[in-house]
């Protein structure tokens, strides 16, 4: 029998949604995705203003329901006079696809090279395992900070460094799932029948490890999204005038004490985006964890 996977069956994806809905976190965390991906795919509709314009005749205008507030500005305006909200909006574009860039290099990359390592064994296992526990031992933001100092700051290079970082990860654990399945017996099957490398590797194993890289991948999409940010809030990601959250945090930073908004929004923007991400990735991992079931 094939190890290849089969397309799920109604009464499986009916079990996994079960399984999944009992997570209440998990459905407030995939409603809050839901509601990020339509703004950001309908930005240009749901911003009332562009991101970058500036009325300086309105420098720091605070929030509507605060005294001073204008408002055509509901959650007010920042140090050169721009509307927060259309910020906010166009931000939450440019987090989702620093996260998908980040999450497709890295676990494209990653289980390549944990497949490979499985598959090959020998110095070629130990040589990419290593170079995996050298970027392990440095701490993640530092690491993201060397690389981008050394190729540039900017948002390419942002997204290149946080996916250096998400690497390992992403290896070890295709490695892992990989030499689980390598002991089945199914492997040894199509192994005898003929079966190329490349198709043991990409047709017969693969599809059987995808289940822990799609909860890794779902995890790692928020951790993208933050190391990103910090890499914009200390100047090295996106530059000015680029609607990008954590840009928007080191901008407004000195004006914490008397325009708080302009502080306090980009952050909770992060925030929830974060804890969204985070909560639909373990009522997934629950739901496709046969030990976690209950």
């Amino acid at each position: 029998m094939s190890g290849a996977a089969l397309a799920p069956a109604p009464g499986r994806l009916a079990v996994f949604w079960r399984s999944f809905g009992e997570n209440r976190g998990a459905i407030v965390g995939l409603t809050i995705m839901g509601m990020l991906v339509l703004v950001s795919v309908f930005a240009g509709v749901a911003a009332p203003l562009s991101p970058i314009q500036q009325f300086r005749e309105h420098f720091l205008a605070p929030p509507i329901w605060q005294s001073g507030g204008v408002d055509r500005f509901l959650l007010g305006t920042d140090d050169v006079g721009r509307d927060i909200l259309s910020r906010l909006i166009y931000g939450a574009r440019l987090s989702l696809l620093i996260g998908m860039s980040v999450v497709a290099l890295s676990l494209c990359t990653g289980t390549v090279l944990g497949l490979t390592a499985a598959f090959a064994g020998g110095l070629v296992d130990i040589v990419i395992m290593r170079v995996m526990d050298i970027l392990l031992v440095f701490p993640s933001l530092l690491l993201a900070i060397v690389i981008v100092a050394i190729l540039g700051p900017g948002l390419f290079n942002a997204m290149l460094a946080v996916a250096v970082v998400a690497l390992p990860g992403y290896t070890r654990l295709a490695r892992a799932s990989a030499l689980a399945e390598l002991a089945r017996d199914y492997v040894s099957a199509s192994r005898s029948a003929g079966a190329s490398t490349l198709r043991l590797m990409f047709d017969t194993v693969l599809p059987n490890c995808t289940a822990p890289l799609i909860v890794q991948a779902t995890l790692g999409f928020s951790s993208a999204i933050l190391d990103a940010a910090a890499l914009g809030f200390l100047g090295l990601g996106a530059q000015p005038p680029t609607p990008e959250w954590g840009t928007m945090l080191a901008g407004a930073l000195q004006f914490y004490q008397r325009a708080w908004w302009v502080l306090a929004f980009p952050g909770l923007a992060i925030l929830f985006t974060v804890l969204a991400f985070n909560l639909f990735g373990d009522g997934l991992r629950d739901a496709l964890d046969p030990k976690l079931k209950r």
